[in-house]
């Protein structure tokens, strides 16, 4: 009987962490419309997470589009399908690359470093002093950053297409020889204003994500340094894992019927 209980138990545990993951997004969203609002600490988060990963998502994007083009050239190229690359980038990177790459690479930069900030403020008892301070945890630390993640990734993510459609457009035109003018009017003409949006919704999905993730791993962590590097190591694994599997469940739904 010592499988099924360990299988069993695992199953619990499983369980049990979902549930608290589902009370803390639950109680920060509720405090999300509540006074008081710091909105200071939002302007630091918007800051610190938008202004500083633009450069880190705008070269990932510009070579995500460069590397795009240039393999959709070698496959096209076998069936004299060459004048699709313009299409197949500009689609490509504005409903996935763009906003999938931008949340990887947010998880990896952001998530990682809410969760070492919290979970050194937790085992610090910084947290628990803003609470005999009267001053709510939630409404301090973790709202502001939700809700700038939620914010600020759309907008990473919409400078991102750009520079990526444009880093496509650099290989096809100065690379494989095309006509600029031709490269453009074909990218205009099959992008409709679904595929940004839809973009953008996720990744505003993926921000919010990214944020409760790294919020929740660091706010719960406990055992001094060797804690907080472990709650760094899941807010990032996690995060990435559920934009993949967000990623799959939106794609879904928003493309179901073409």
């Amino acid at each position: 009987m010592n499988p099924l209980r360990l299988i069993g138990h695992t199953f619990l545990e499983v369980l049990a962490s979902c549930g608290r993951l589902a009370f803390f997004a639950i109680r920060s969203v509720s405090h999300l419309i509540r006074p008081p609002f710091f909105f200071r600490q939002f302007s630091r988060q918007m800051v610190d997470i938008g202004y500083f990963s633009l450069p880190v998502v705008g070269l990932t994007s510009l070579f995500t589009g460069m590397v795009l083009a240039l393999q959709s050239y070698t496959g096209f190229a076998r069936f004299e399908a060459e004048g699709a690359i313009a299409t197949v980038v500009v689609l490509s990177v504005t409903r996935e690359l763009g906003p999938v790459m931008a949340g990887l690479m947010v998880a990896g930069r952001i998530g990682a470093a809410m969760a070492a900030e919290l979970g050194t403020m937790r085992v610090t008892e910084q947290i628990d002093a803003l609470t005999t301070l009267s001053t709510n945890p939630f409404k301090y630390l973790i709202v502001p950053r939700i809700l700038a993640a939620t914010i600020a990734l759309p907008i990473l993510v919409l400078v991102g297409d750009v520079i990526g459609v444009f880093g496509g457009f650099l290989v096809s035109v100065y690379k494989l020889q095309f006509n600029a003018a031709d490269y453009i009017s074909s990218s205009w003409e099959h992008l409709e204003t679904r595929d940004v949006t839809s973009g953008l919704i996720k990744a505003s999905v993926f921000g919010f994500i990214v944020a409760l993730m790294g919020c929740y791993n660091g706010f719960n962590s406990k055992g001094g340094a060797q804690g907080v590097g472990a709650a760094t190591t899941n807010a990032v694994v996690t995060a990435s894992i559920l934009i993949l599997v967000s990623d799959y469940l939106m794609t879904g739904i928003f493309f179901s019927g073409k």
